[in-house]
């Protein structure tokens, strides 16, 4: 039975005020495990939720027009990853971004906090999602190891891979939870939460979205870090996805649409949070209406990767038009199908890249600059590297396009803070 517990705060010596100093009431909440629980979808719920899953499959079995799909996969994991940091705060345009993960890709050292920690955003993603197959297990171990790589380059370093074991809250004071507008279970409670929530996760009882949505709203509701449980619980959704087999390859940027929708995201996880017996209609109806929306939540995000998917396939498309006799094969075929995956390289990267000498990769890079497909940058101090603009901008446009309600800037504001129209020079 979910239930609010009174709790005693003791008082904080390093107020800044004396009401801050002062010992106070709060109350944690303590949510039921979800092993067990009898889960009934409404029939409108169970359609959205049909309705989405099938527009994930078609994307993940249709989405092949562009020749190295990886170049997709990575391109959306990197929004997604991109979108949860932009929950938590963390504003970043693509090419500042992309150009600090090319420094770092040649070894130069950055400065740029903002850009190491979003970067190990998309890492912790990336190695979430690649270590879970579809039918295999999710751990705490691997949700441990998906937090200890969000957090590695960042200032809070010490609690990486870390559960807490002191209270947390959300809102309010930075001195006690007593004004906060929600308090989590206590540290005490929380390892055999966690352990509950794999067990549930690793069940295939439920449809994959819905389950993935009422993983998410727990882990949410454990807040089971000192820091990072929005981006750690996000990745966890993808995390569901692919065990499910839903999305093998392609994951839908499900918060990129949050992102645009934070105060509705916000109110339907706190609306799922009911109080007493999970057999009442309020445990109910507020786990339905959380399924619901974030069904429609994938449903949208499919839907704007196949608008990003047409873009880049259209982009690539004019760059053929401009190469005549373009060889199939060849490092400069191979460069515009990786440039979607790495729009900003250096000639050695590219090398890799494309798995051909430095030589040829070096010419093919020389045409494509010489046909205005890339330009040439400075990365690090002195460091030479060649950027493709249309993508930057493209991948501008997407953000800017999932952060309007309606789909499009130009038609409806966007509800959250997105990259400018056009590039800066330089």
């Amino acid at each position: 039975m979910a239930t609010l517990q009174t709790r005693q705060w003791p008082g904080n010596p390093a107020g800044l005020t004396r009401r801050a100093r002062m010992p106070c009431k709060y109350e944690v909440y303590l949510p039921d495990p979800l092993v067990g629980r009898r889960i009934r979808l409404d029939g409108e719920v169970a359609a959205e939720v049909a309705d989405a899953e099938a527009a994930l499959t078609k994307l993940n079995s249709m989405a092949s027009t562009l020749a190295d799909t990886e170049a997709l996969a990575r391109l959306l994991l990197r929004a997604e990853s991109v979108a949860s940091s932009r929950i938590e705060g963390l504003q970043m345009g693509a090419r500042r971004l992309l150009r600090a993960d090319a420094a770092r890709r040649i070894g130069v050292e950055t400065r740029d906090v903002t850009a190491l920690e979003i970067l190990g955003n998309i890492d912790a993603m990336a190695w979430g999602t690649e270590a879970v197959g579809e039918g295999e297990e999710i751990s705490l171990e691997l949700l441990l190891e998906v937090h200890r790589r969000l957090l590695e380059t960042s200032r809070l370093h010490q609690q990486a891979g870390r559960v807490r074991d002191e209270q947390n809250w959300i809102g309010g004071s930075g001195y006690h939870p007593c004004s906060a507008a929600f308090v989590p279970p206590p540290p005490s409670e929380v390892p055999a939460l966690l352990e509950d929530l794999c067990a549930f996760c690793n069940d295939d009882g439920l449809p994959a979205i819905a389950q993935a949505a009422i993983a998410h709203a727990q882990f949410e509701t454990i807040h089971p870090f000192a820091d990072g449980n929005g981006r750690a619980g996000r990745a966890l959704i993808h995390m569901v996805l692919r065990r499910r087999g839903l999305a093998p390859r392609f994951l839908p940027p499900v918060s990129l649409i949050l992102a645009t929708l934070s105060d509705d995201y916000i109110r339907a996880l706190n609306n799922s949070r009911y109080l007493g017996s999970p057999d009442t209609e309020g445990a109910h109806v507020a786990l339905n209406q959380w399924v619901g929306f974030f069904a429609a939540v994938c449903a949208r995000a499919v839907h704007d990767a196949w608008e990003f998917e047409a873009e880049i396939r259209n982009i690539q498309t004019s760059w053929r038009e401009q190469l005549p006799s373009l060889r199939a094969g060849s490092a400069v075929e191979l460069l515009i199908r990786a440039l979607p995956t790495a729009p900003i390289l250096t000639a050695s990267t590219a090398a890799e890249l494309i798995g051909r000498s430095f030589q040829s990769t070096n010419q093919a890079i020389g045409r494509l600059v010489d046909a205005g497909i890339l330009s040439q940058v400075t990365v690090g101090r002195r460091n030479r590297a060649f950027e493709a603009p249309a993508i930057i901008d493209v991948f501008g446009a997407f953000e800017r396009s999932l952060a309007s309600p309606d789909g499009d800037t130009r038609h409806s504001p966007p509800s959250r803070p997105v990259p400018p129209r056009g590039r800066p020079p330089g």
